[in-house]
């Protein structure tokens, strides 16, 4: 086994995860790095931040790897007084590339959606939208068996890493689920797809109130389902590093050449703790007919 160069890793990762998968507005790929470079040792993270890039340099990695793009909506200016530039000058002047593998990582099988799906207890599923196709974004698969919409929910709050937000949940506790459709990250563009599949249960993350409360109200006509349990944006990603990093180790191997990777030892997700505002009022899609909630004017 010998060392690969970034130019191998970065081959690796692309045969991994296609950047023709990526969607049109994504900007996967490698940021910044000497192609030559030897890679002896990789951190896998959700974000690239000032933190995981001192991480990064810390744990003597040669190469950053992130499933969010750090240039995401772009840069004229990249000074190190700039949140985005300083995290390109530590990585530079550090000798460590940096490397992003998002909606292209999203797509492929075993990609983020699997993994979140995994966390769900289901290993079997299809891309959300075409049943036949081999990727796509989302996932939608079978429980072995059913279970309450409750029970889903505290298998995934095990599975997911502690976040200030924690789980989100639209359905009654005790409404049953098999079917079930998820997207790592914001998936409320999905929602005609999961209607399509007919998923008993939507996972997914950042749901906006307006696509959220609109998704229920169709539901709500149609016995009730999908529901719909909403998740941090990060912890819902973060469950595909250790496999991600399997998988590019795997590869590489296969090709002749031995790197060591490391998980992001850091959470990630931006907020940091939650005040509660009292216990919340019976929603309209759990209420008997006619409990509400009144507020005097």
């Amino acid at each position: 086994m010998t060392t690969p160069s970034l130019n191998d890793v970065v081959r690796s990762a692309h045969e991994l995860w296609p950047v023709a998968l990526a969607e049109p507005w994504d900007a996967s790929g490698l940021v910044c790095g000497r192609g030559d470079q030897p890679v002896r040792r990789i951190l896998f993270a959700v974000d690239a931040v000032q933190a995981t890039a001192r991480e990064a340099v810390e744990s003597e990695c040669q190469l950053l790897l992130t499933h969010h793009p750090l240039l995401l909506r772009g840069a004229k200016f990249l000074p190190t007084s700039n949140d985005k530039g300083a995290v390109v000058h530590t990585l530079i002047e550090n000798g460590c590339g940096l490397l992003a593998s998002h909606t292209n990582a999203d797509s492929m099988i075993g990609g983020v959606s699997d993994a979140l799906m995994g966390a769900c207890g289901i290993t079997e599923s299809v891309p959300l939208g075409d049943a036949e196709a081999f990727t796509g974004i989302g996932r939608v698969g079978d429980l072995a068996e059913e279970i309450t919409l409750e029970e889903l929910a505290q298998r995934l709050a095990t599975a997911l890493v502690p976040t200030a937000g924690g789980l989100r949940i639209a359905g009654p506790k005790e409404g049953t689920v098999k079917r079930v459709a998820v997207c790592g990250g914001a998936g409320d563009s999905l929602f005609d797809d999961v209607r399509a599949s007919r998923a008993d249960v939507f996972v997914t993350a950042d749901l906006r109130h307006h696509p959220a409360s609109e998704a229920r109200e169709r539901a709500l006509l149609d016995g009730g389902t999908p529901y719909l349990i909403d998740c941090s944006h990060f912890a819902s990603e973060e469950l595909w590093l250790a496999s991600g990093a399997k998988m590019l180790r795997d590869h590489l191997a296969a090709r002749g050449f031995e790197v060591e990777t490391l998980l992001s030892s850091l959470n990630t997700d931006p907020w940091d703790f939650r005040v509660s505002t009292g216990e919340a009022p019976a929603s309209a899609s759990t209420a008997p007919e006619g409990d509400g909630y009144a507020r005097d004017l």
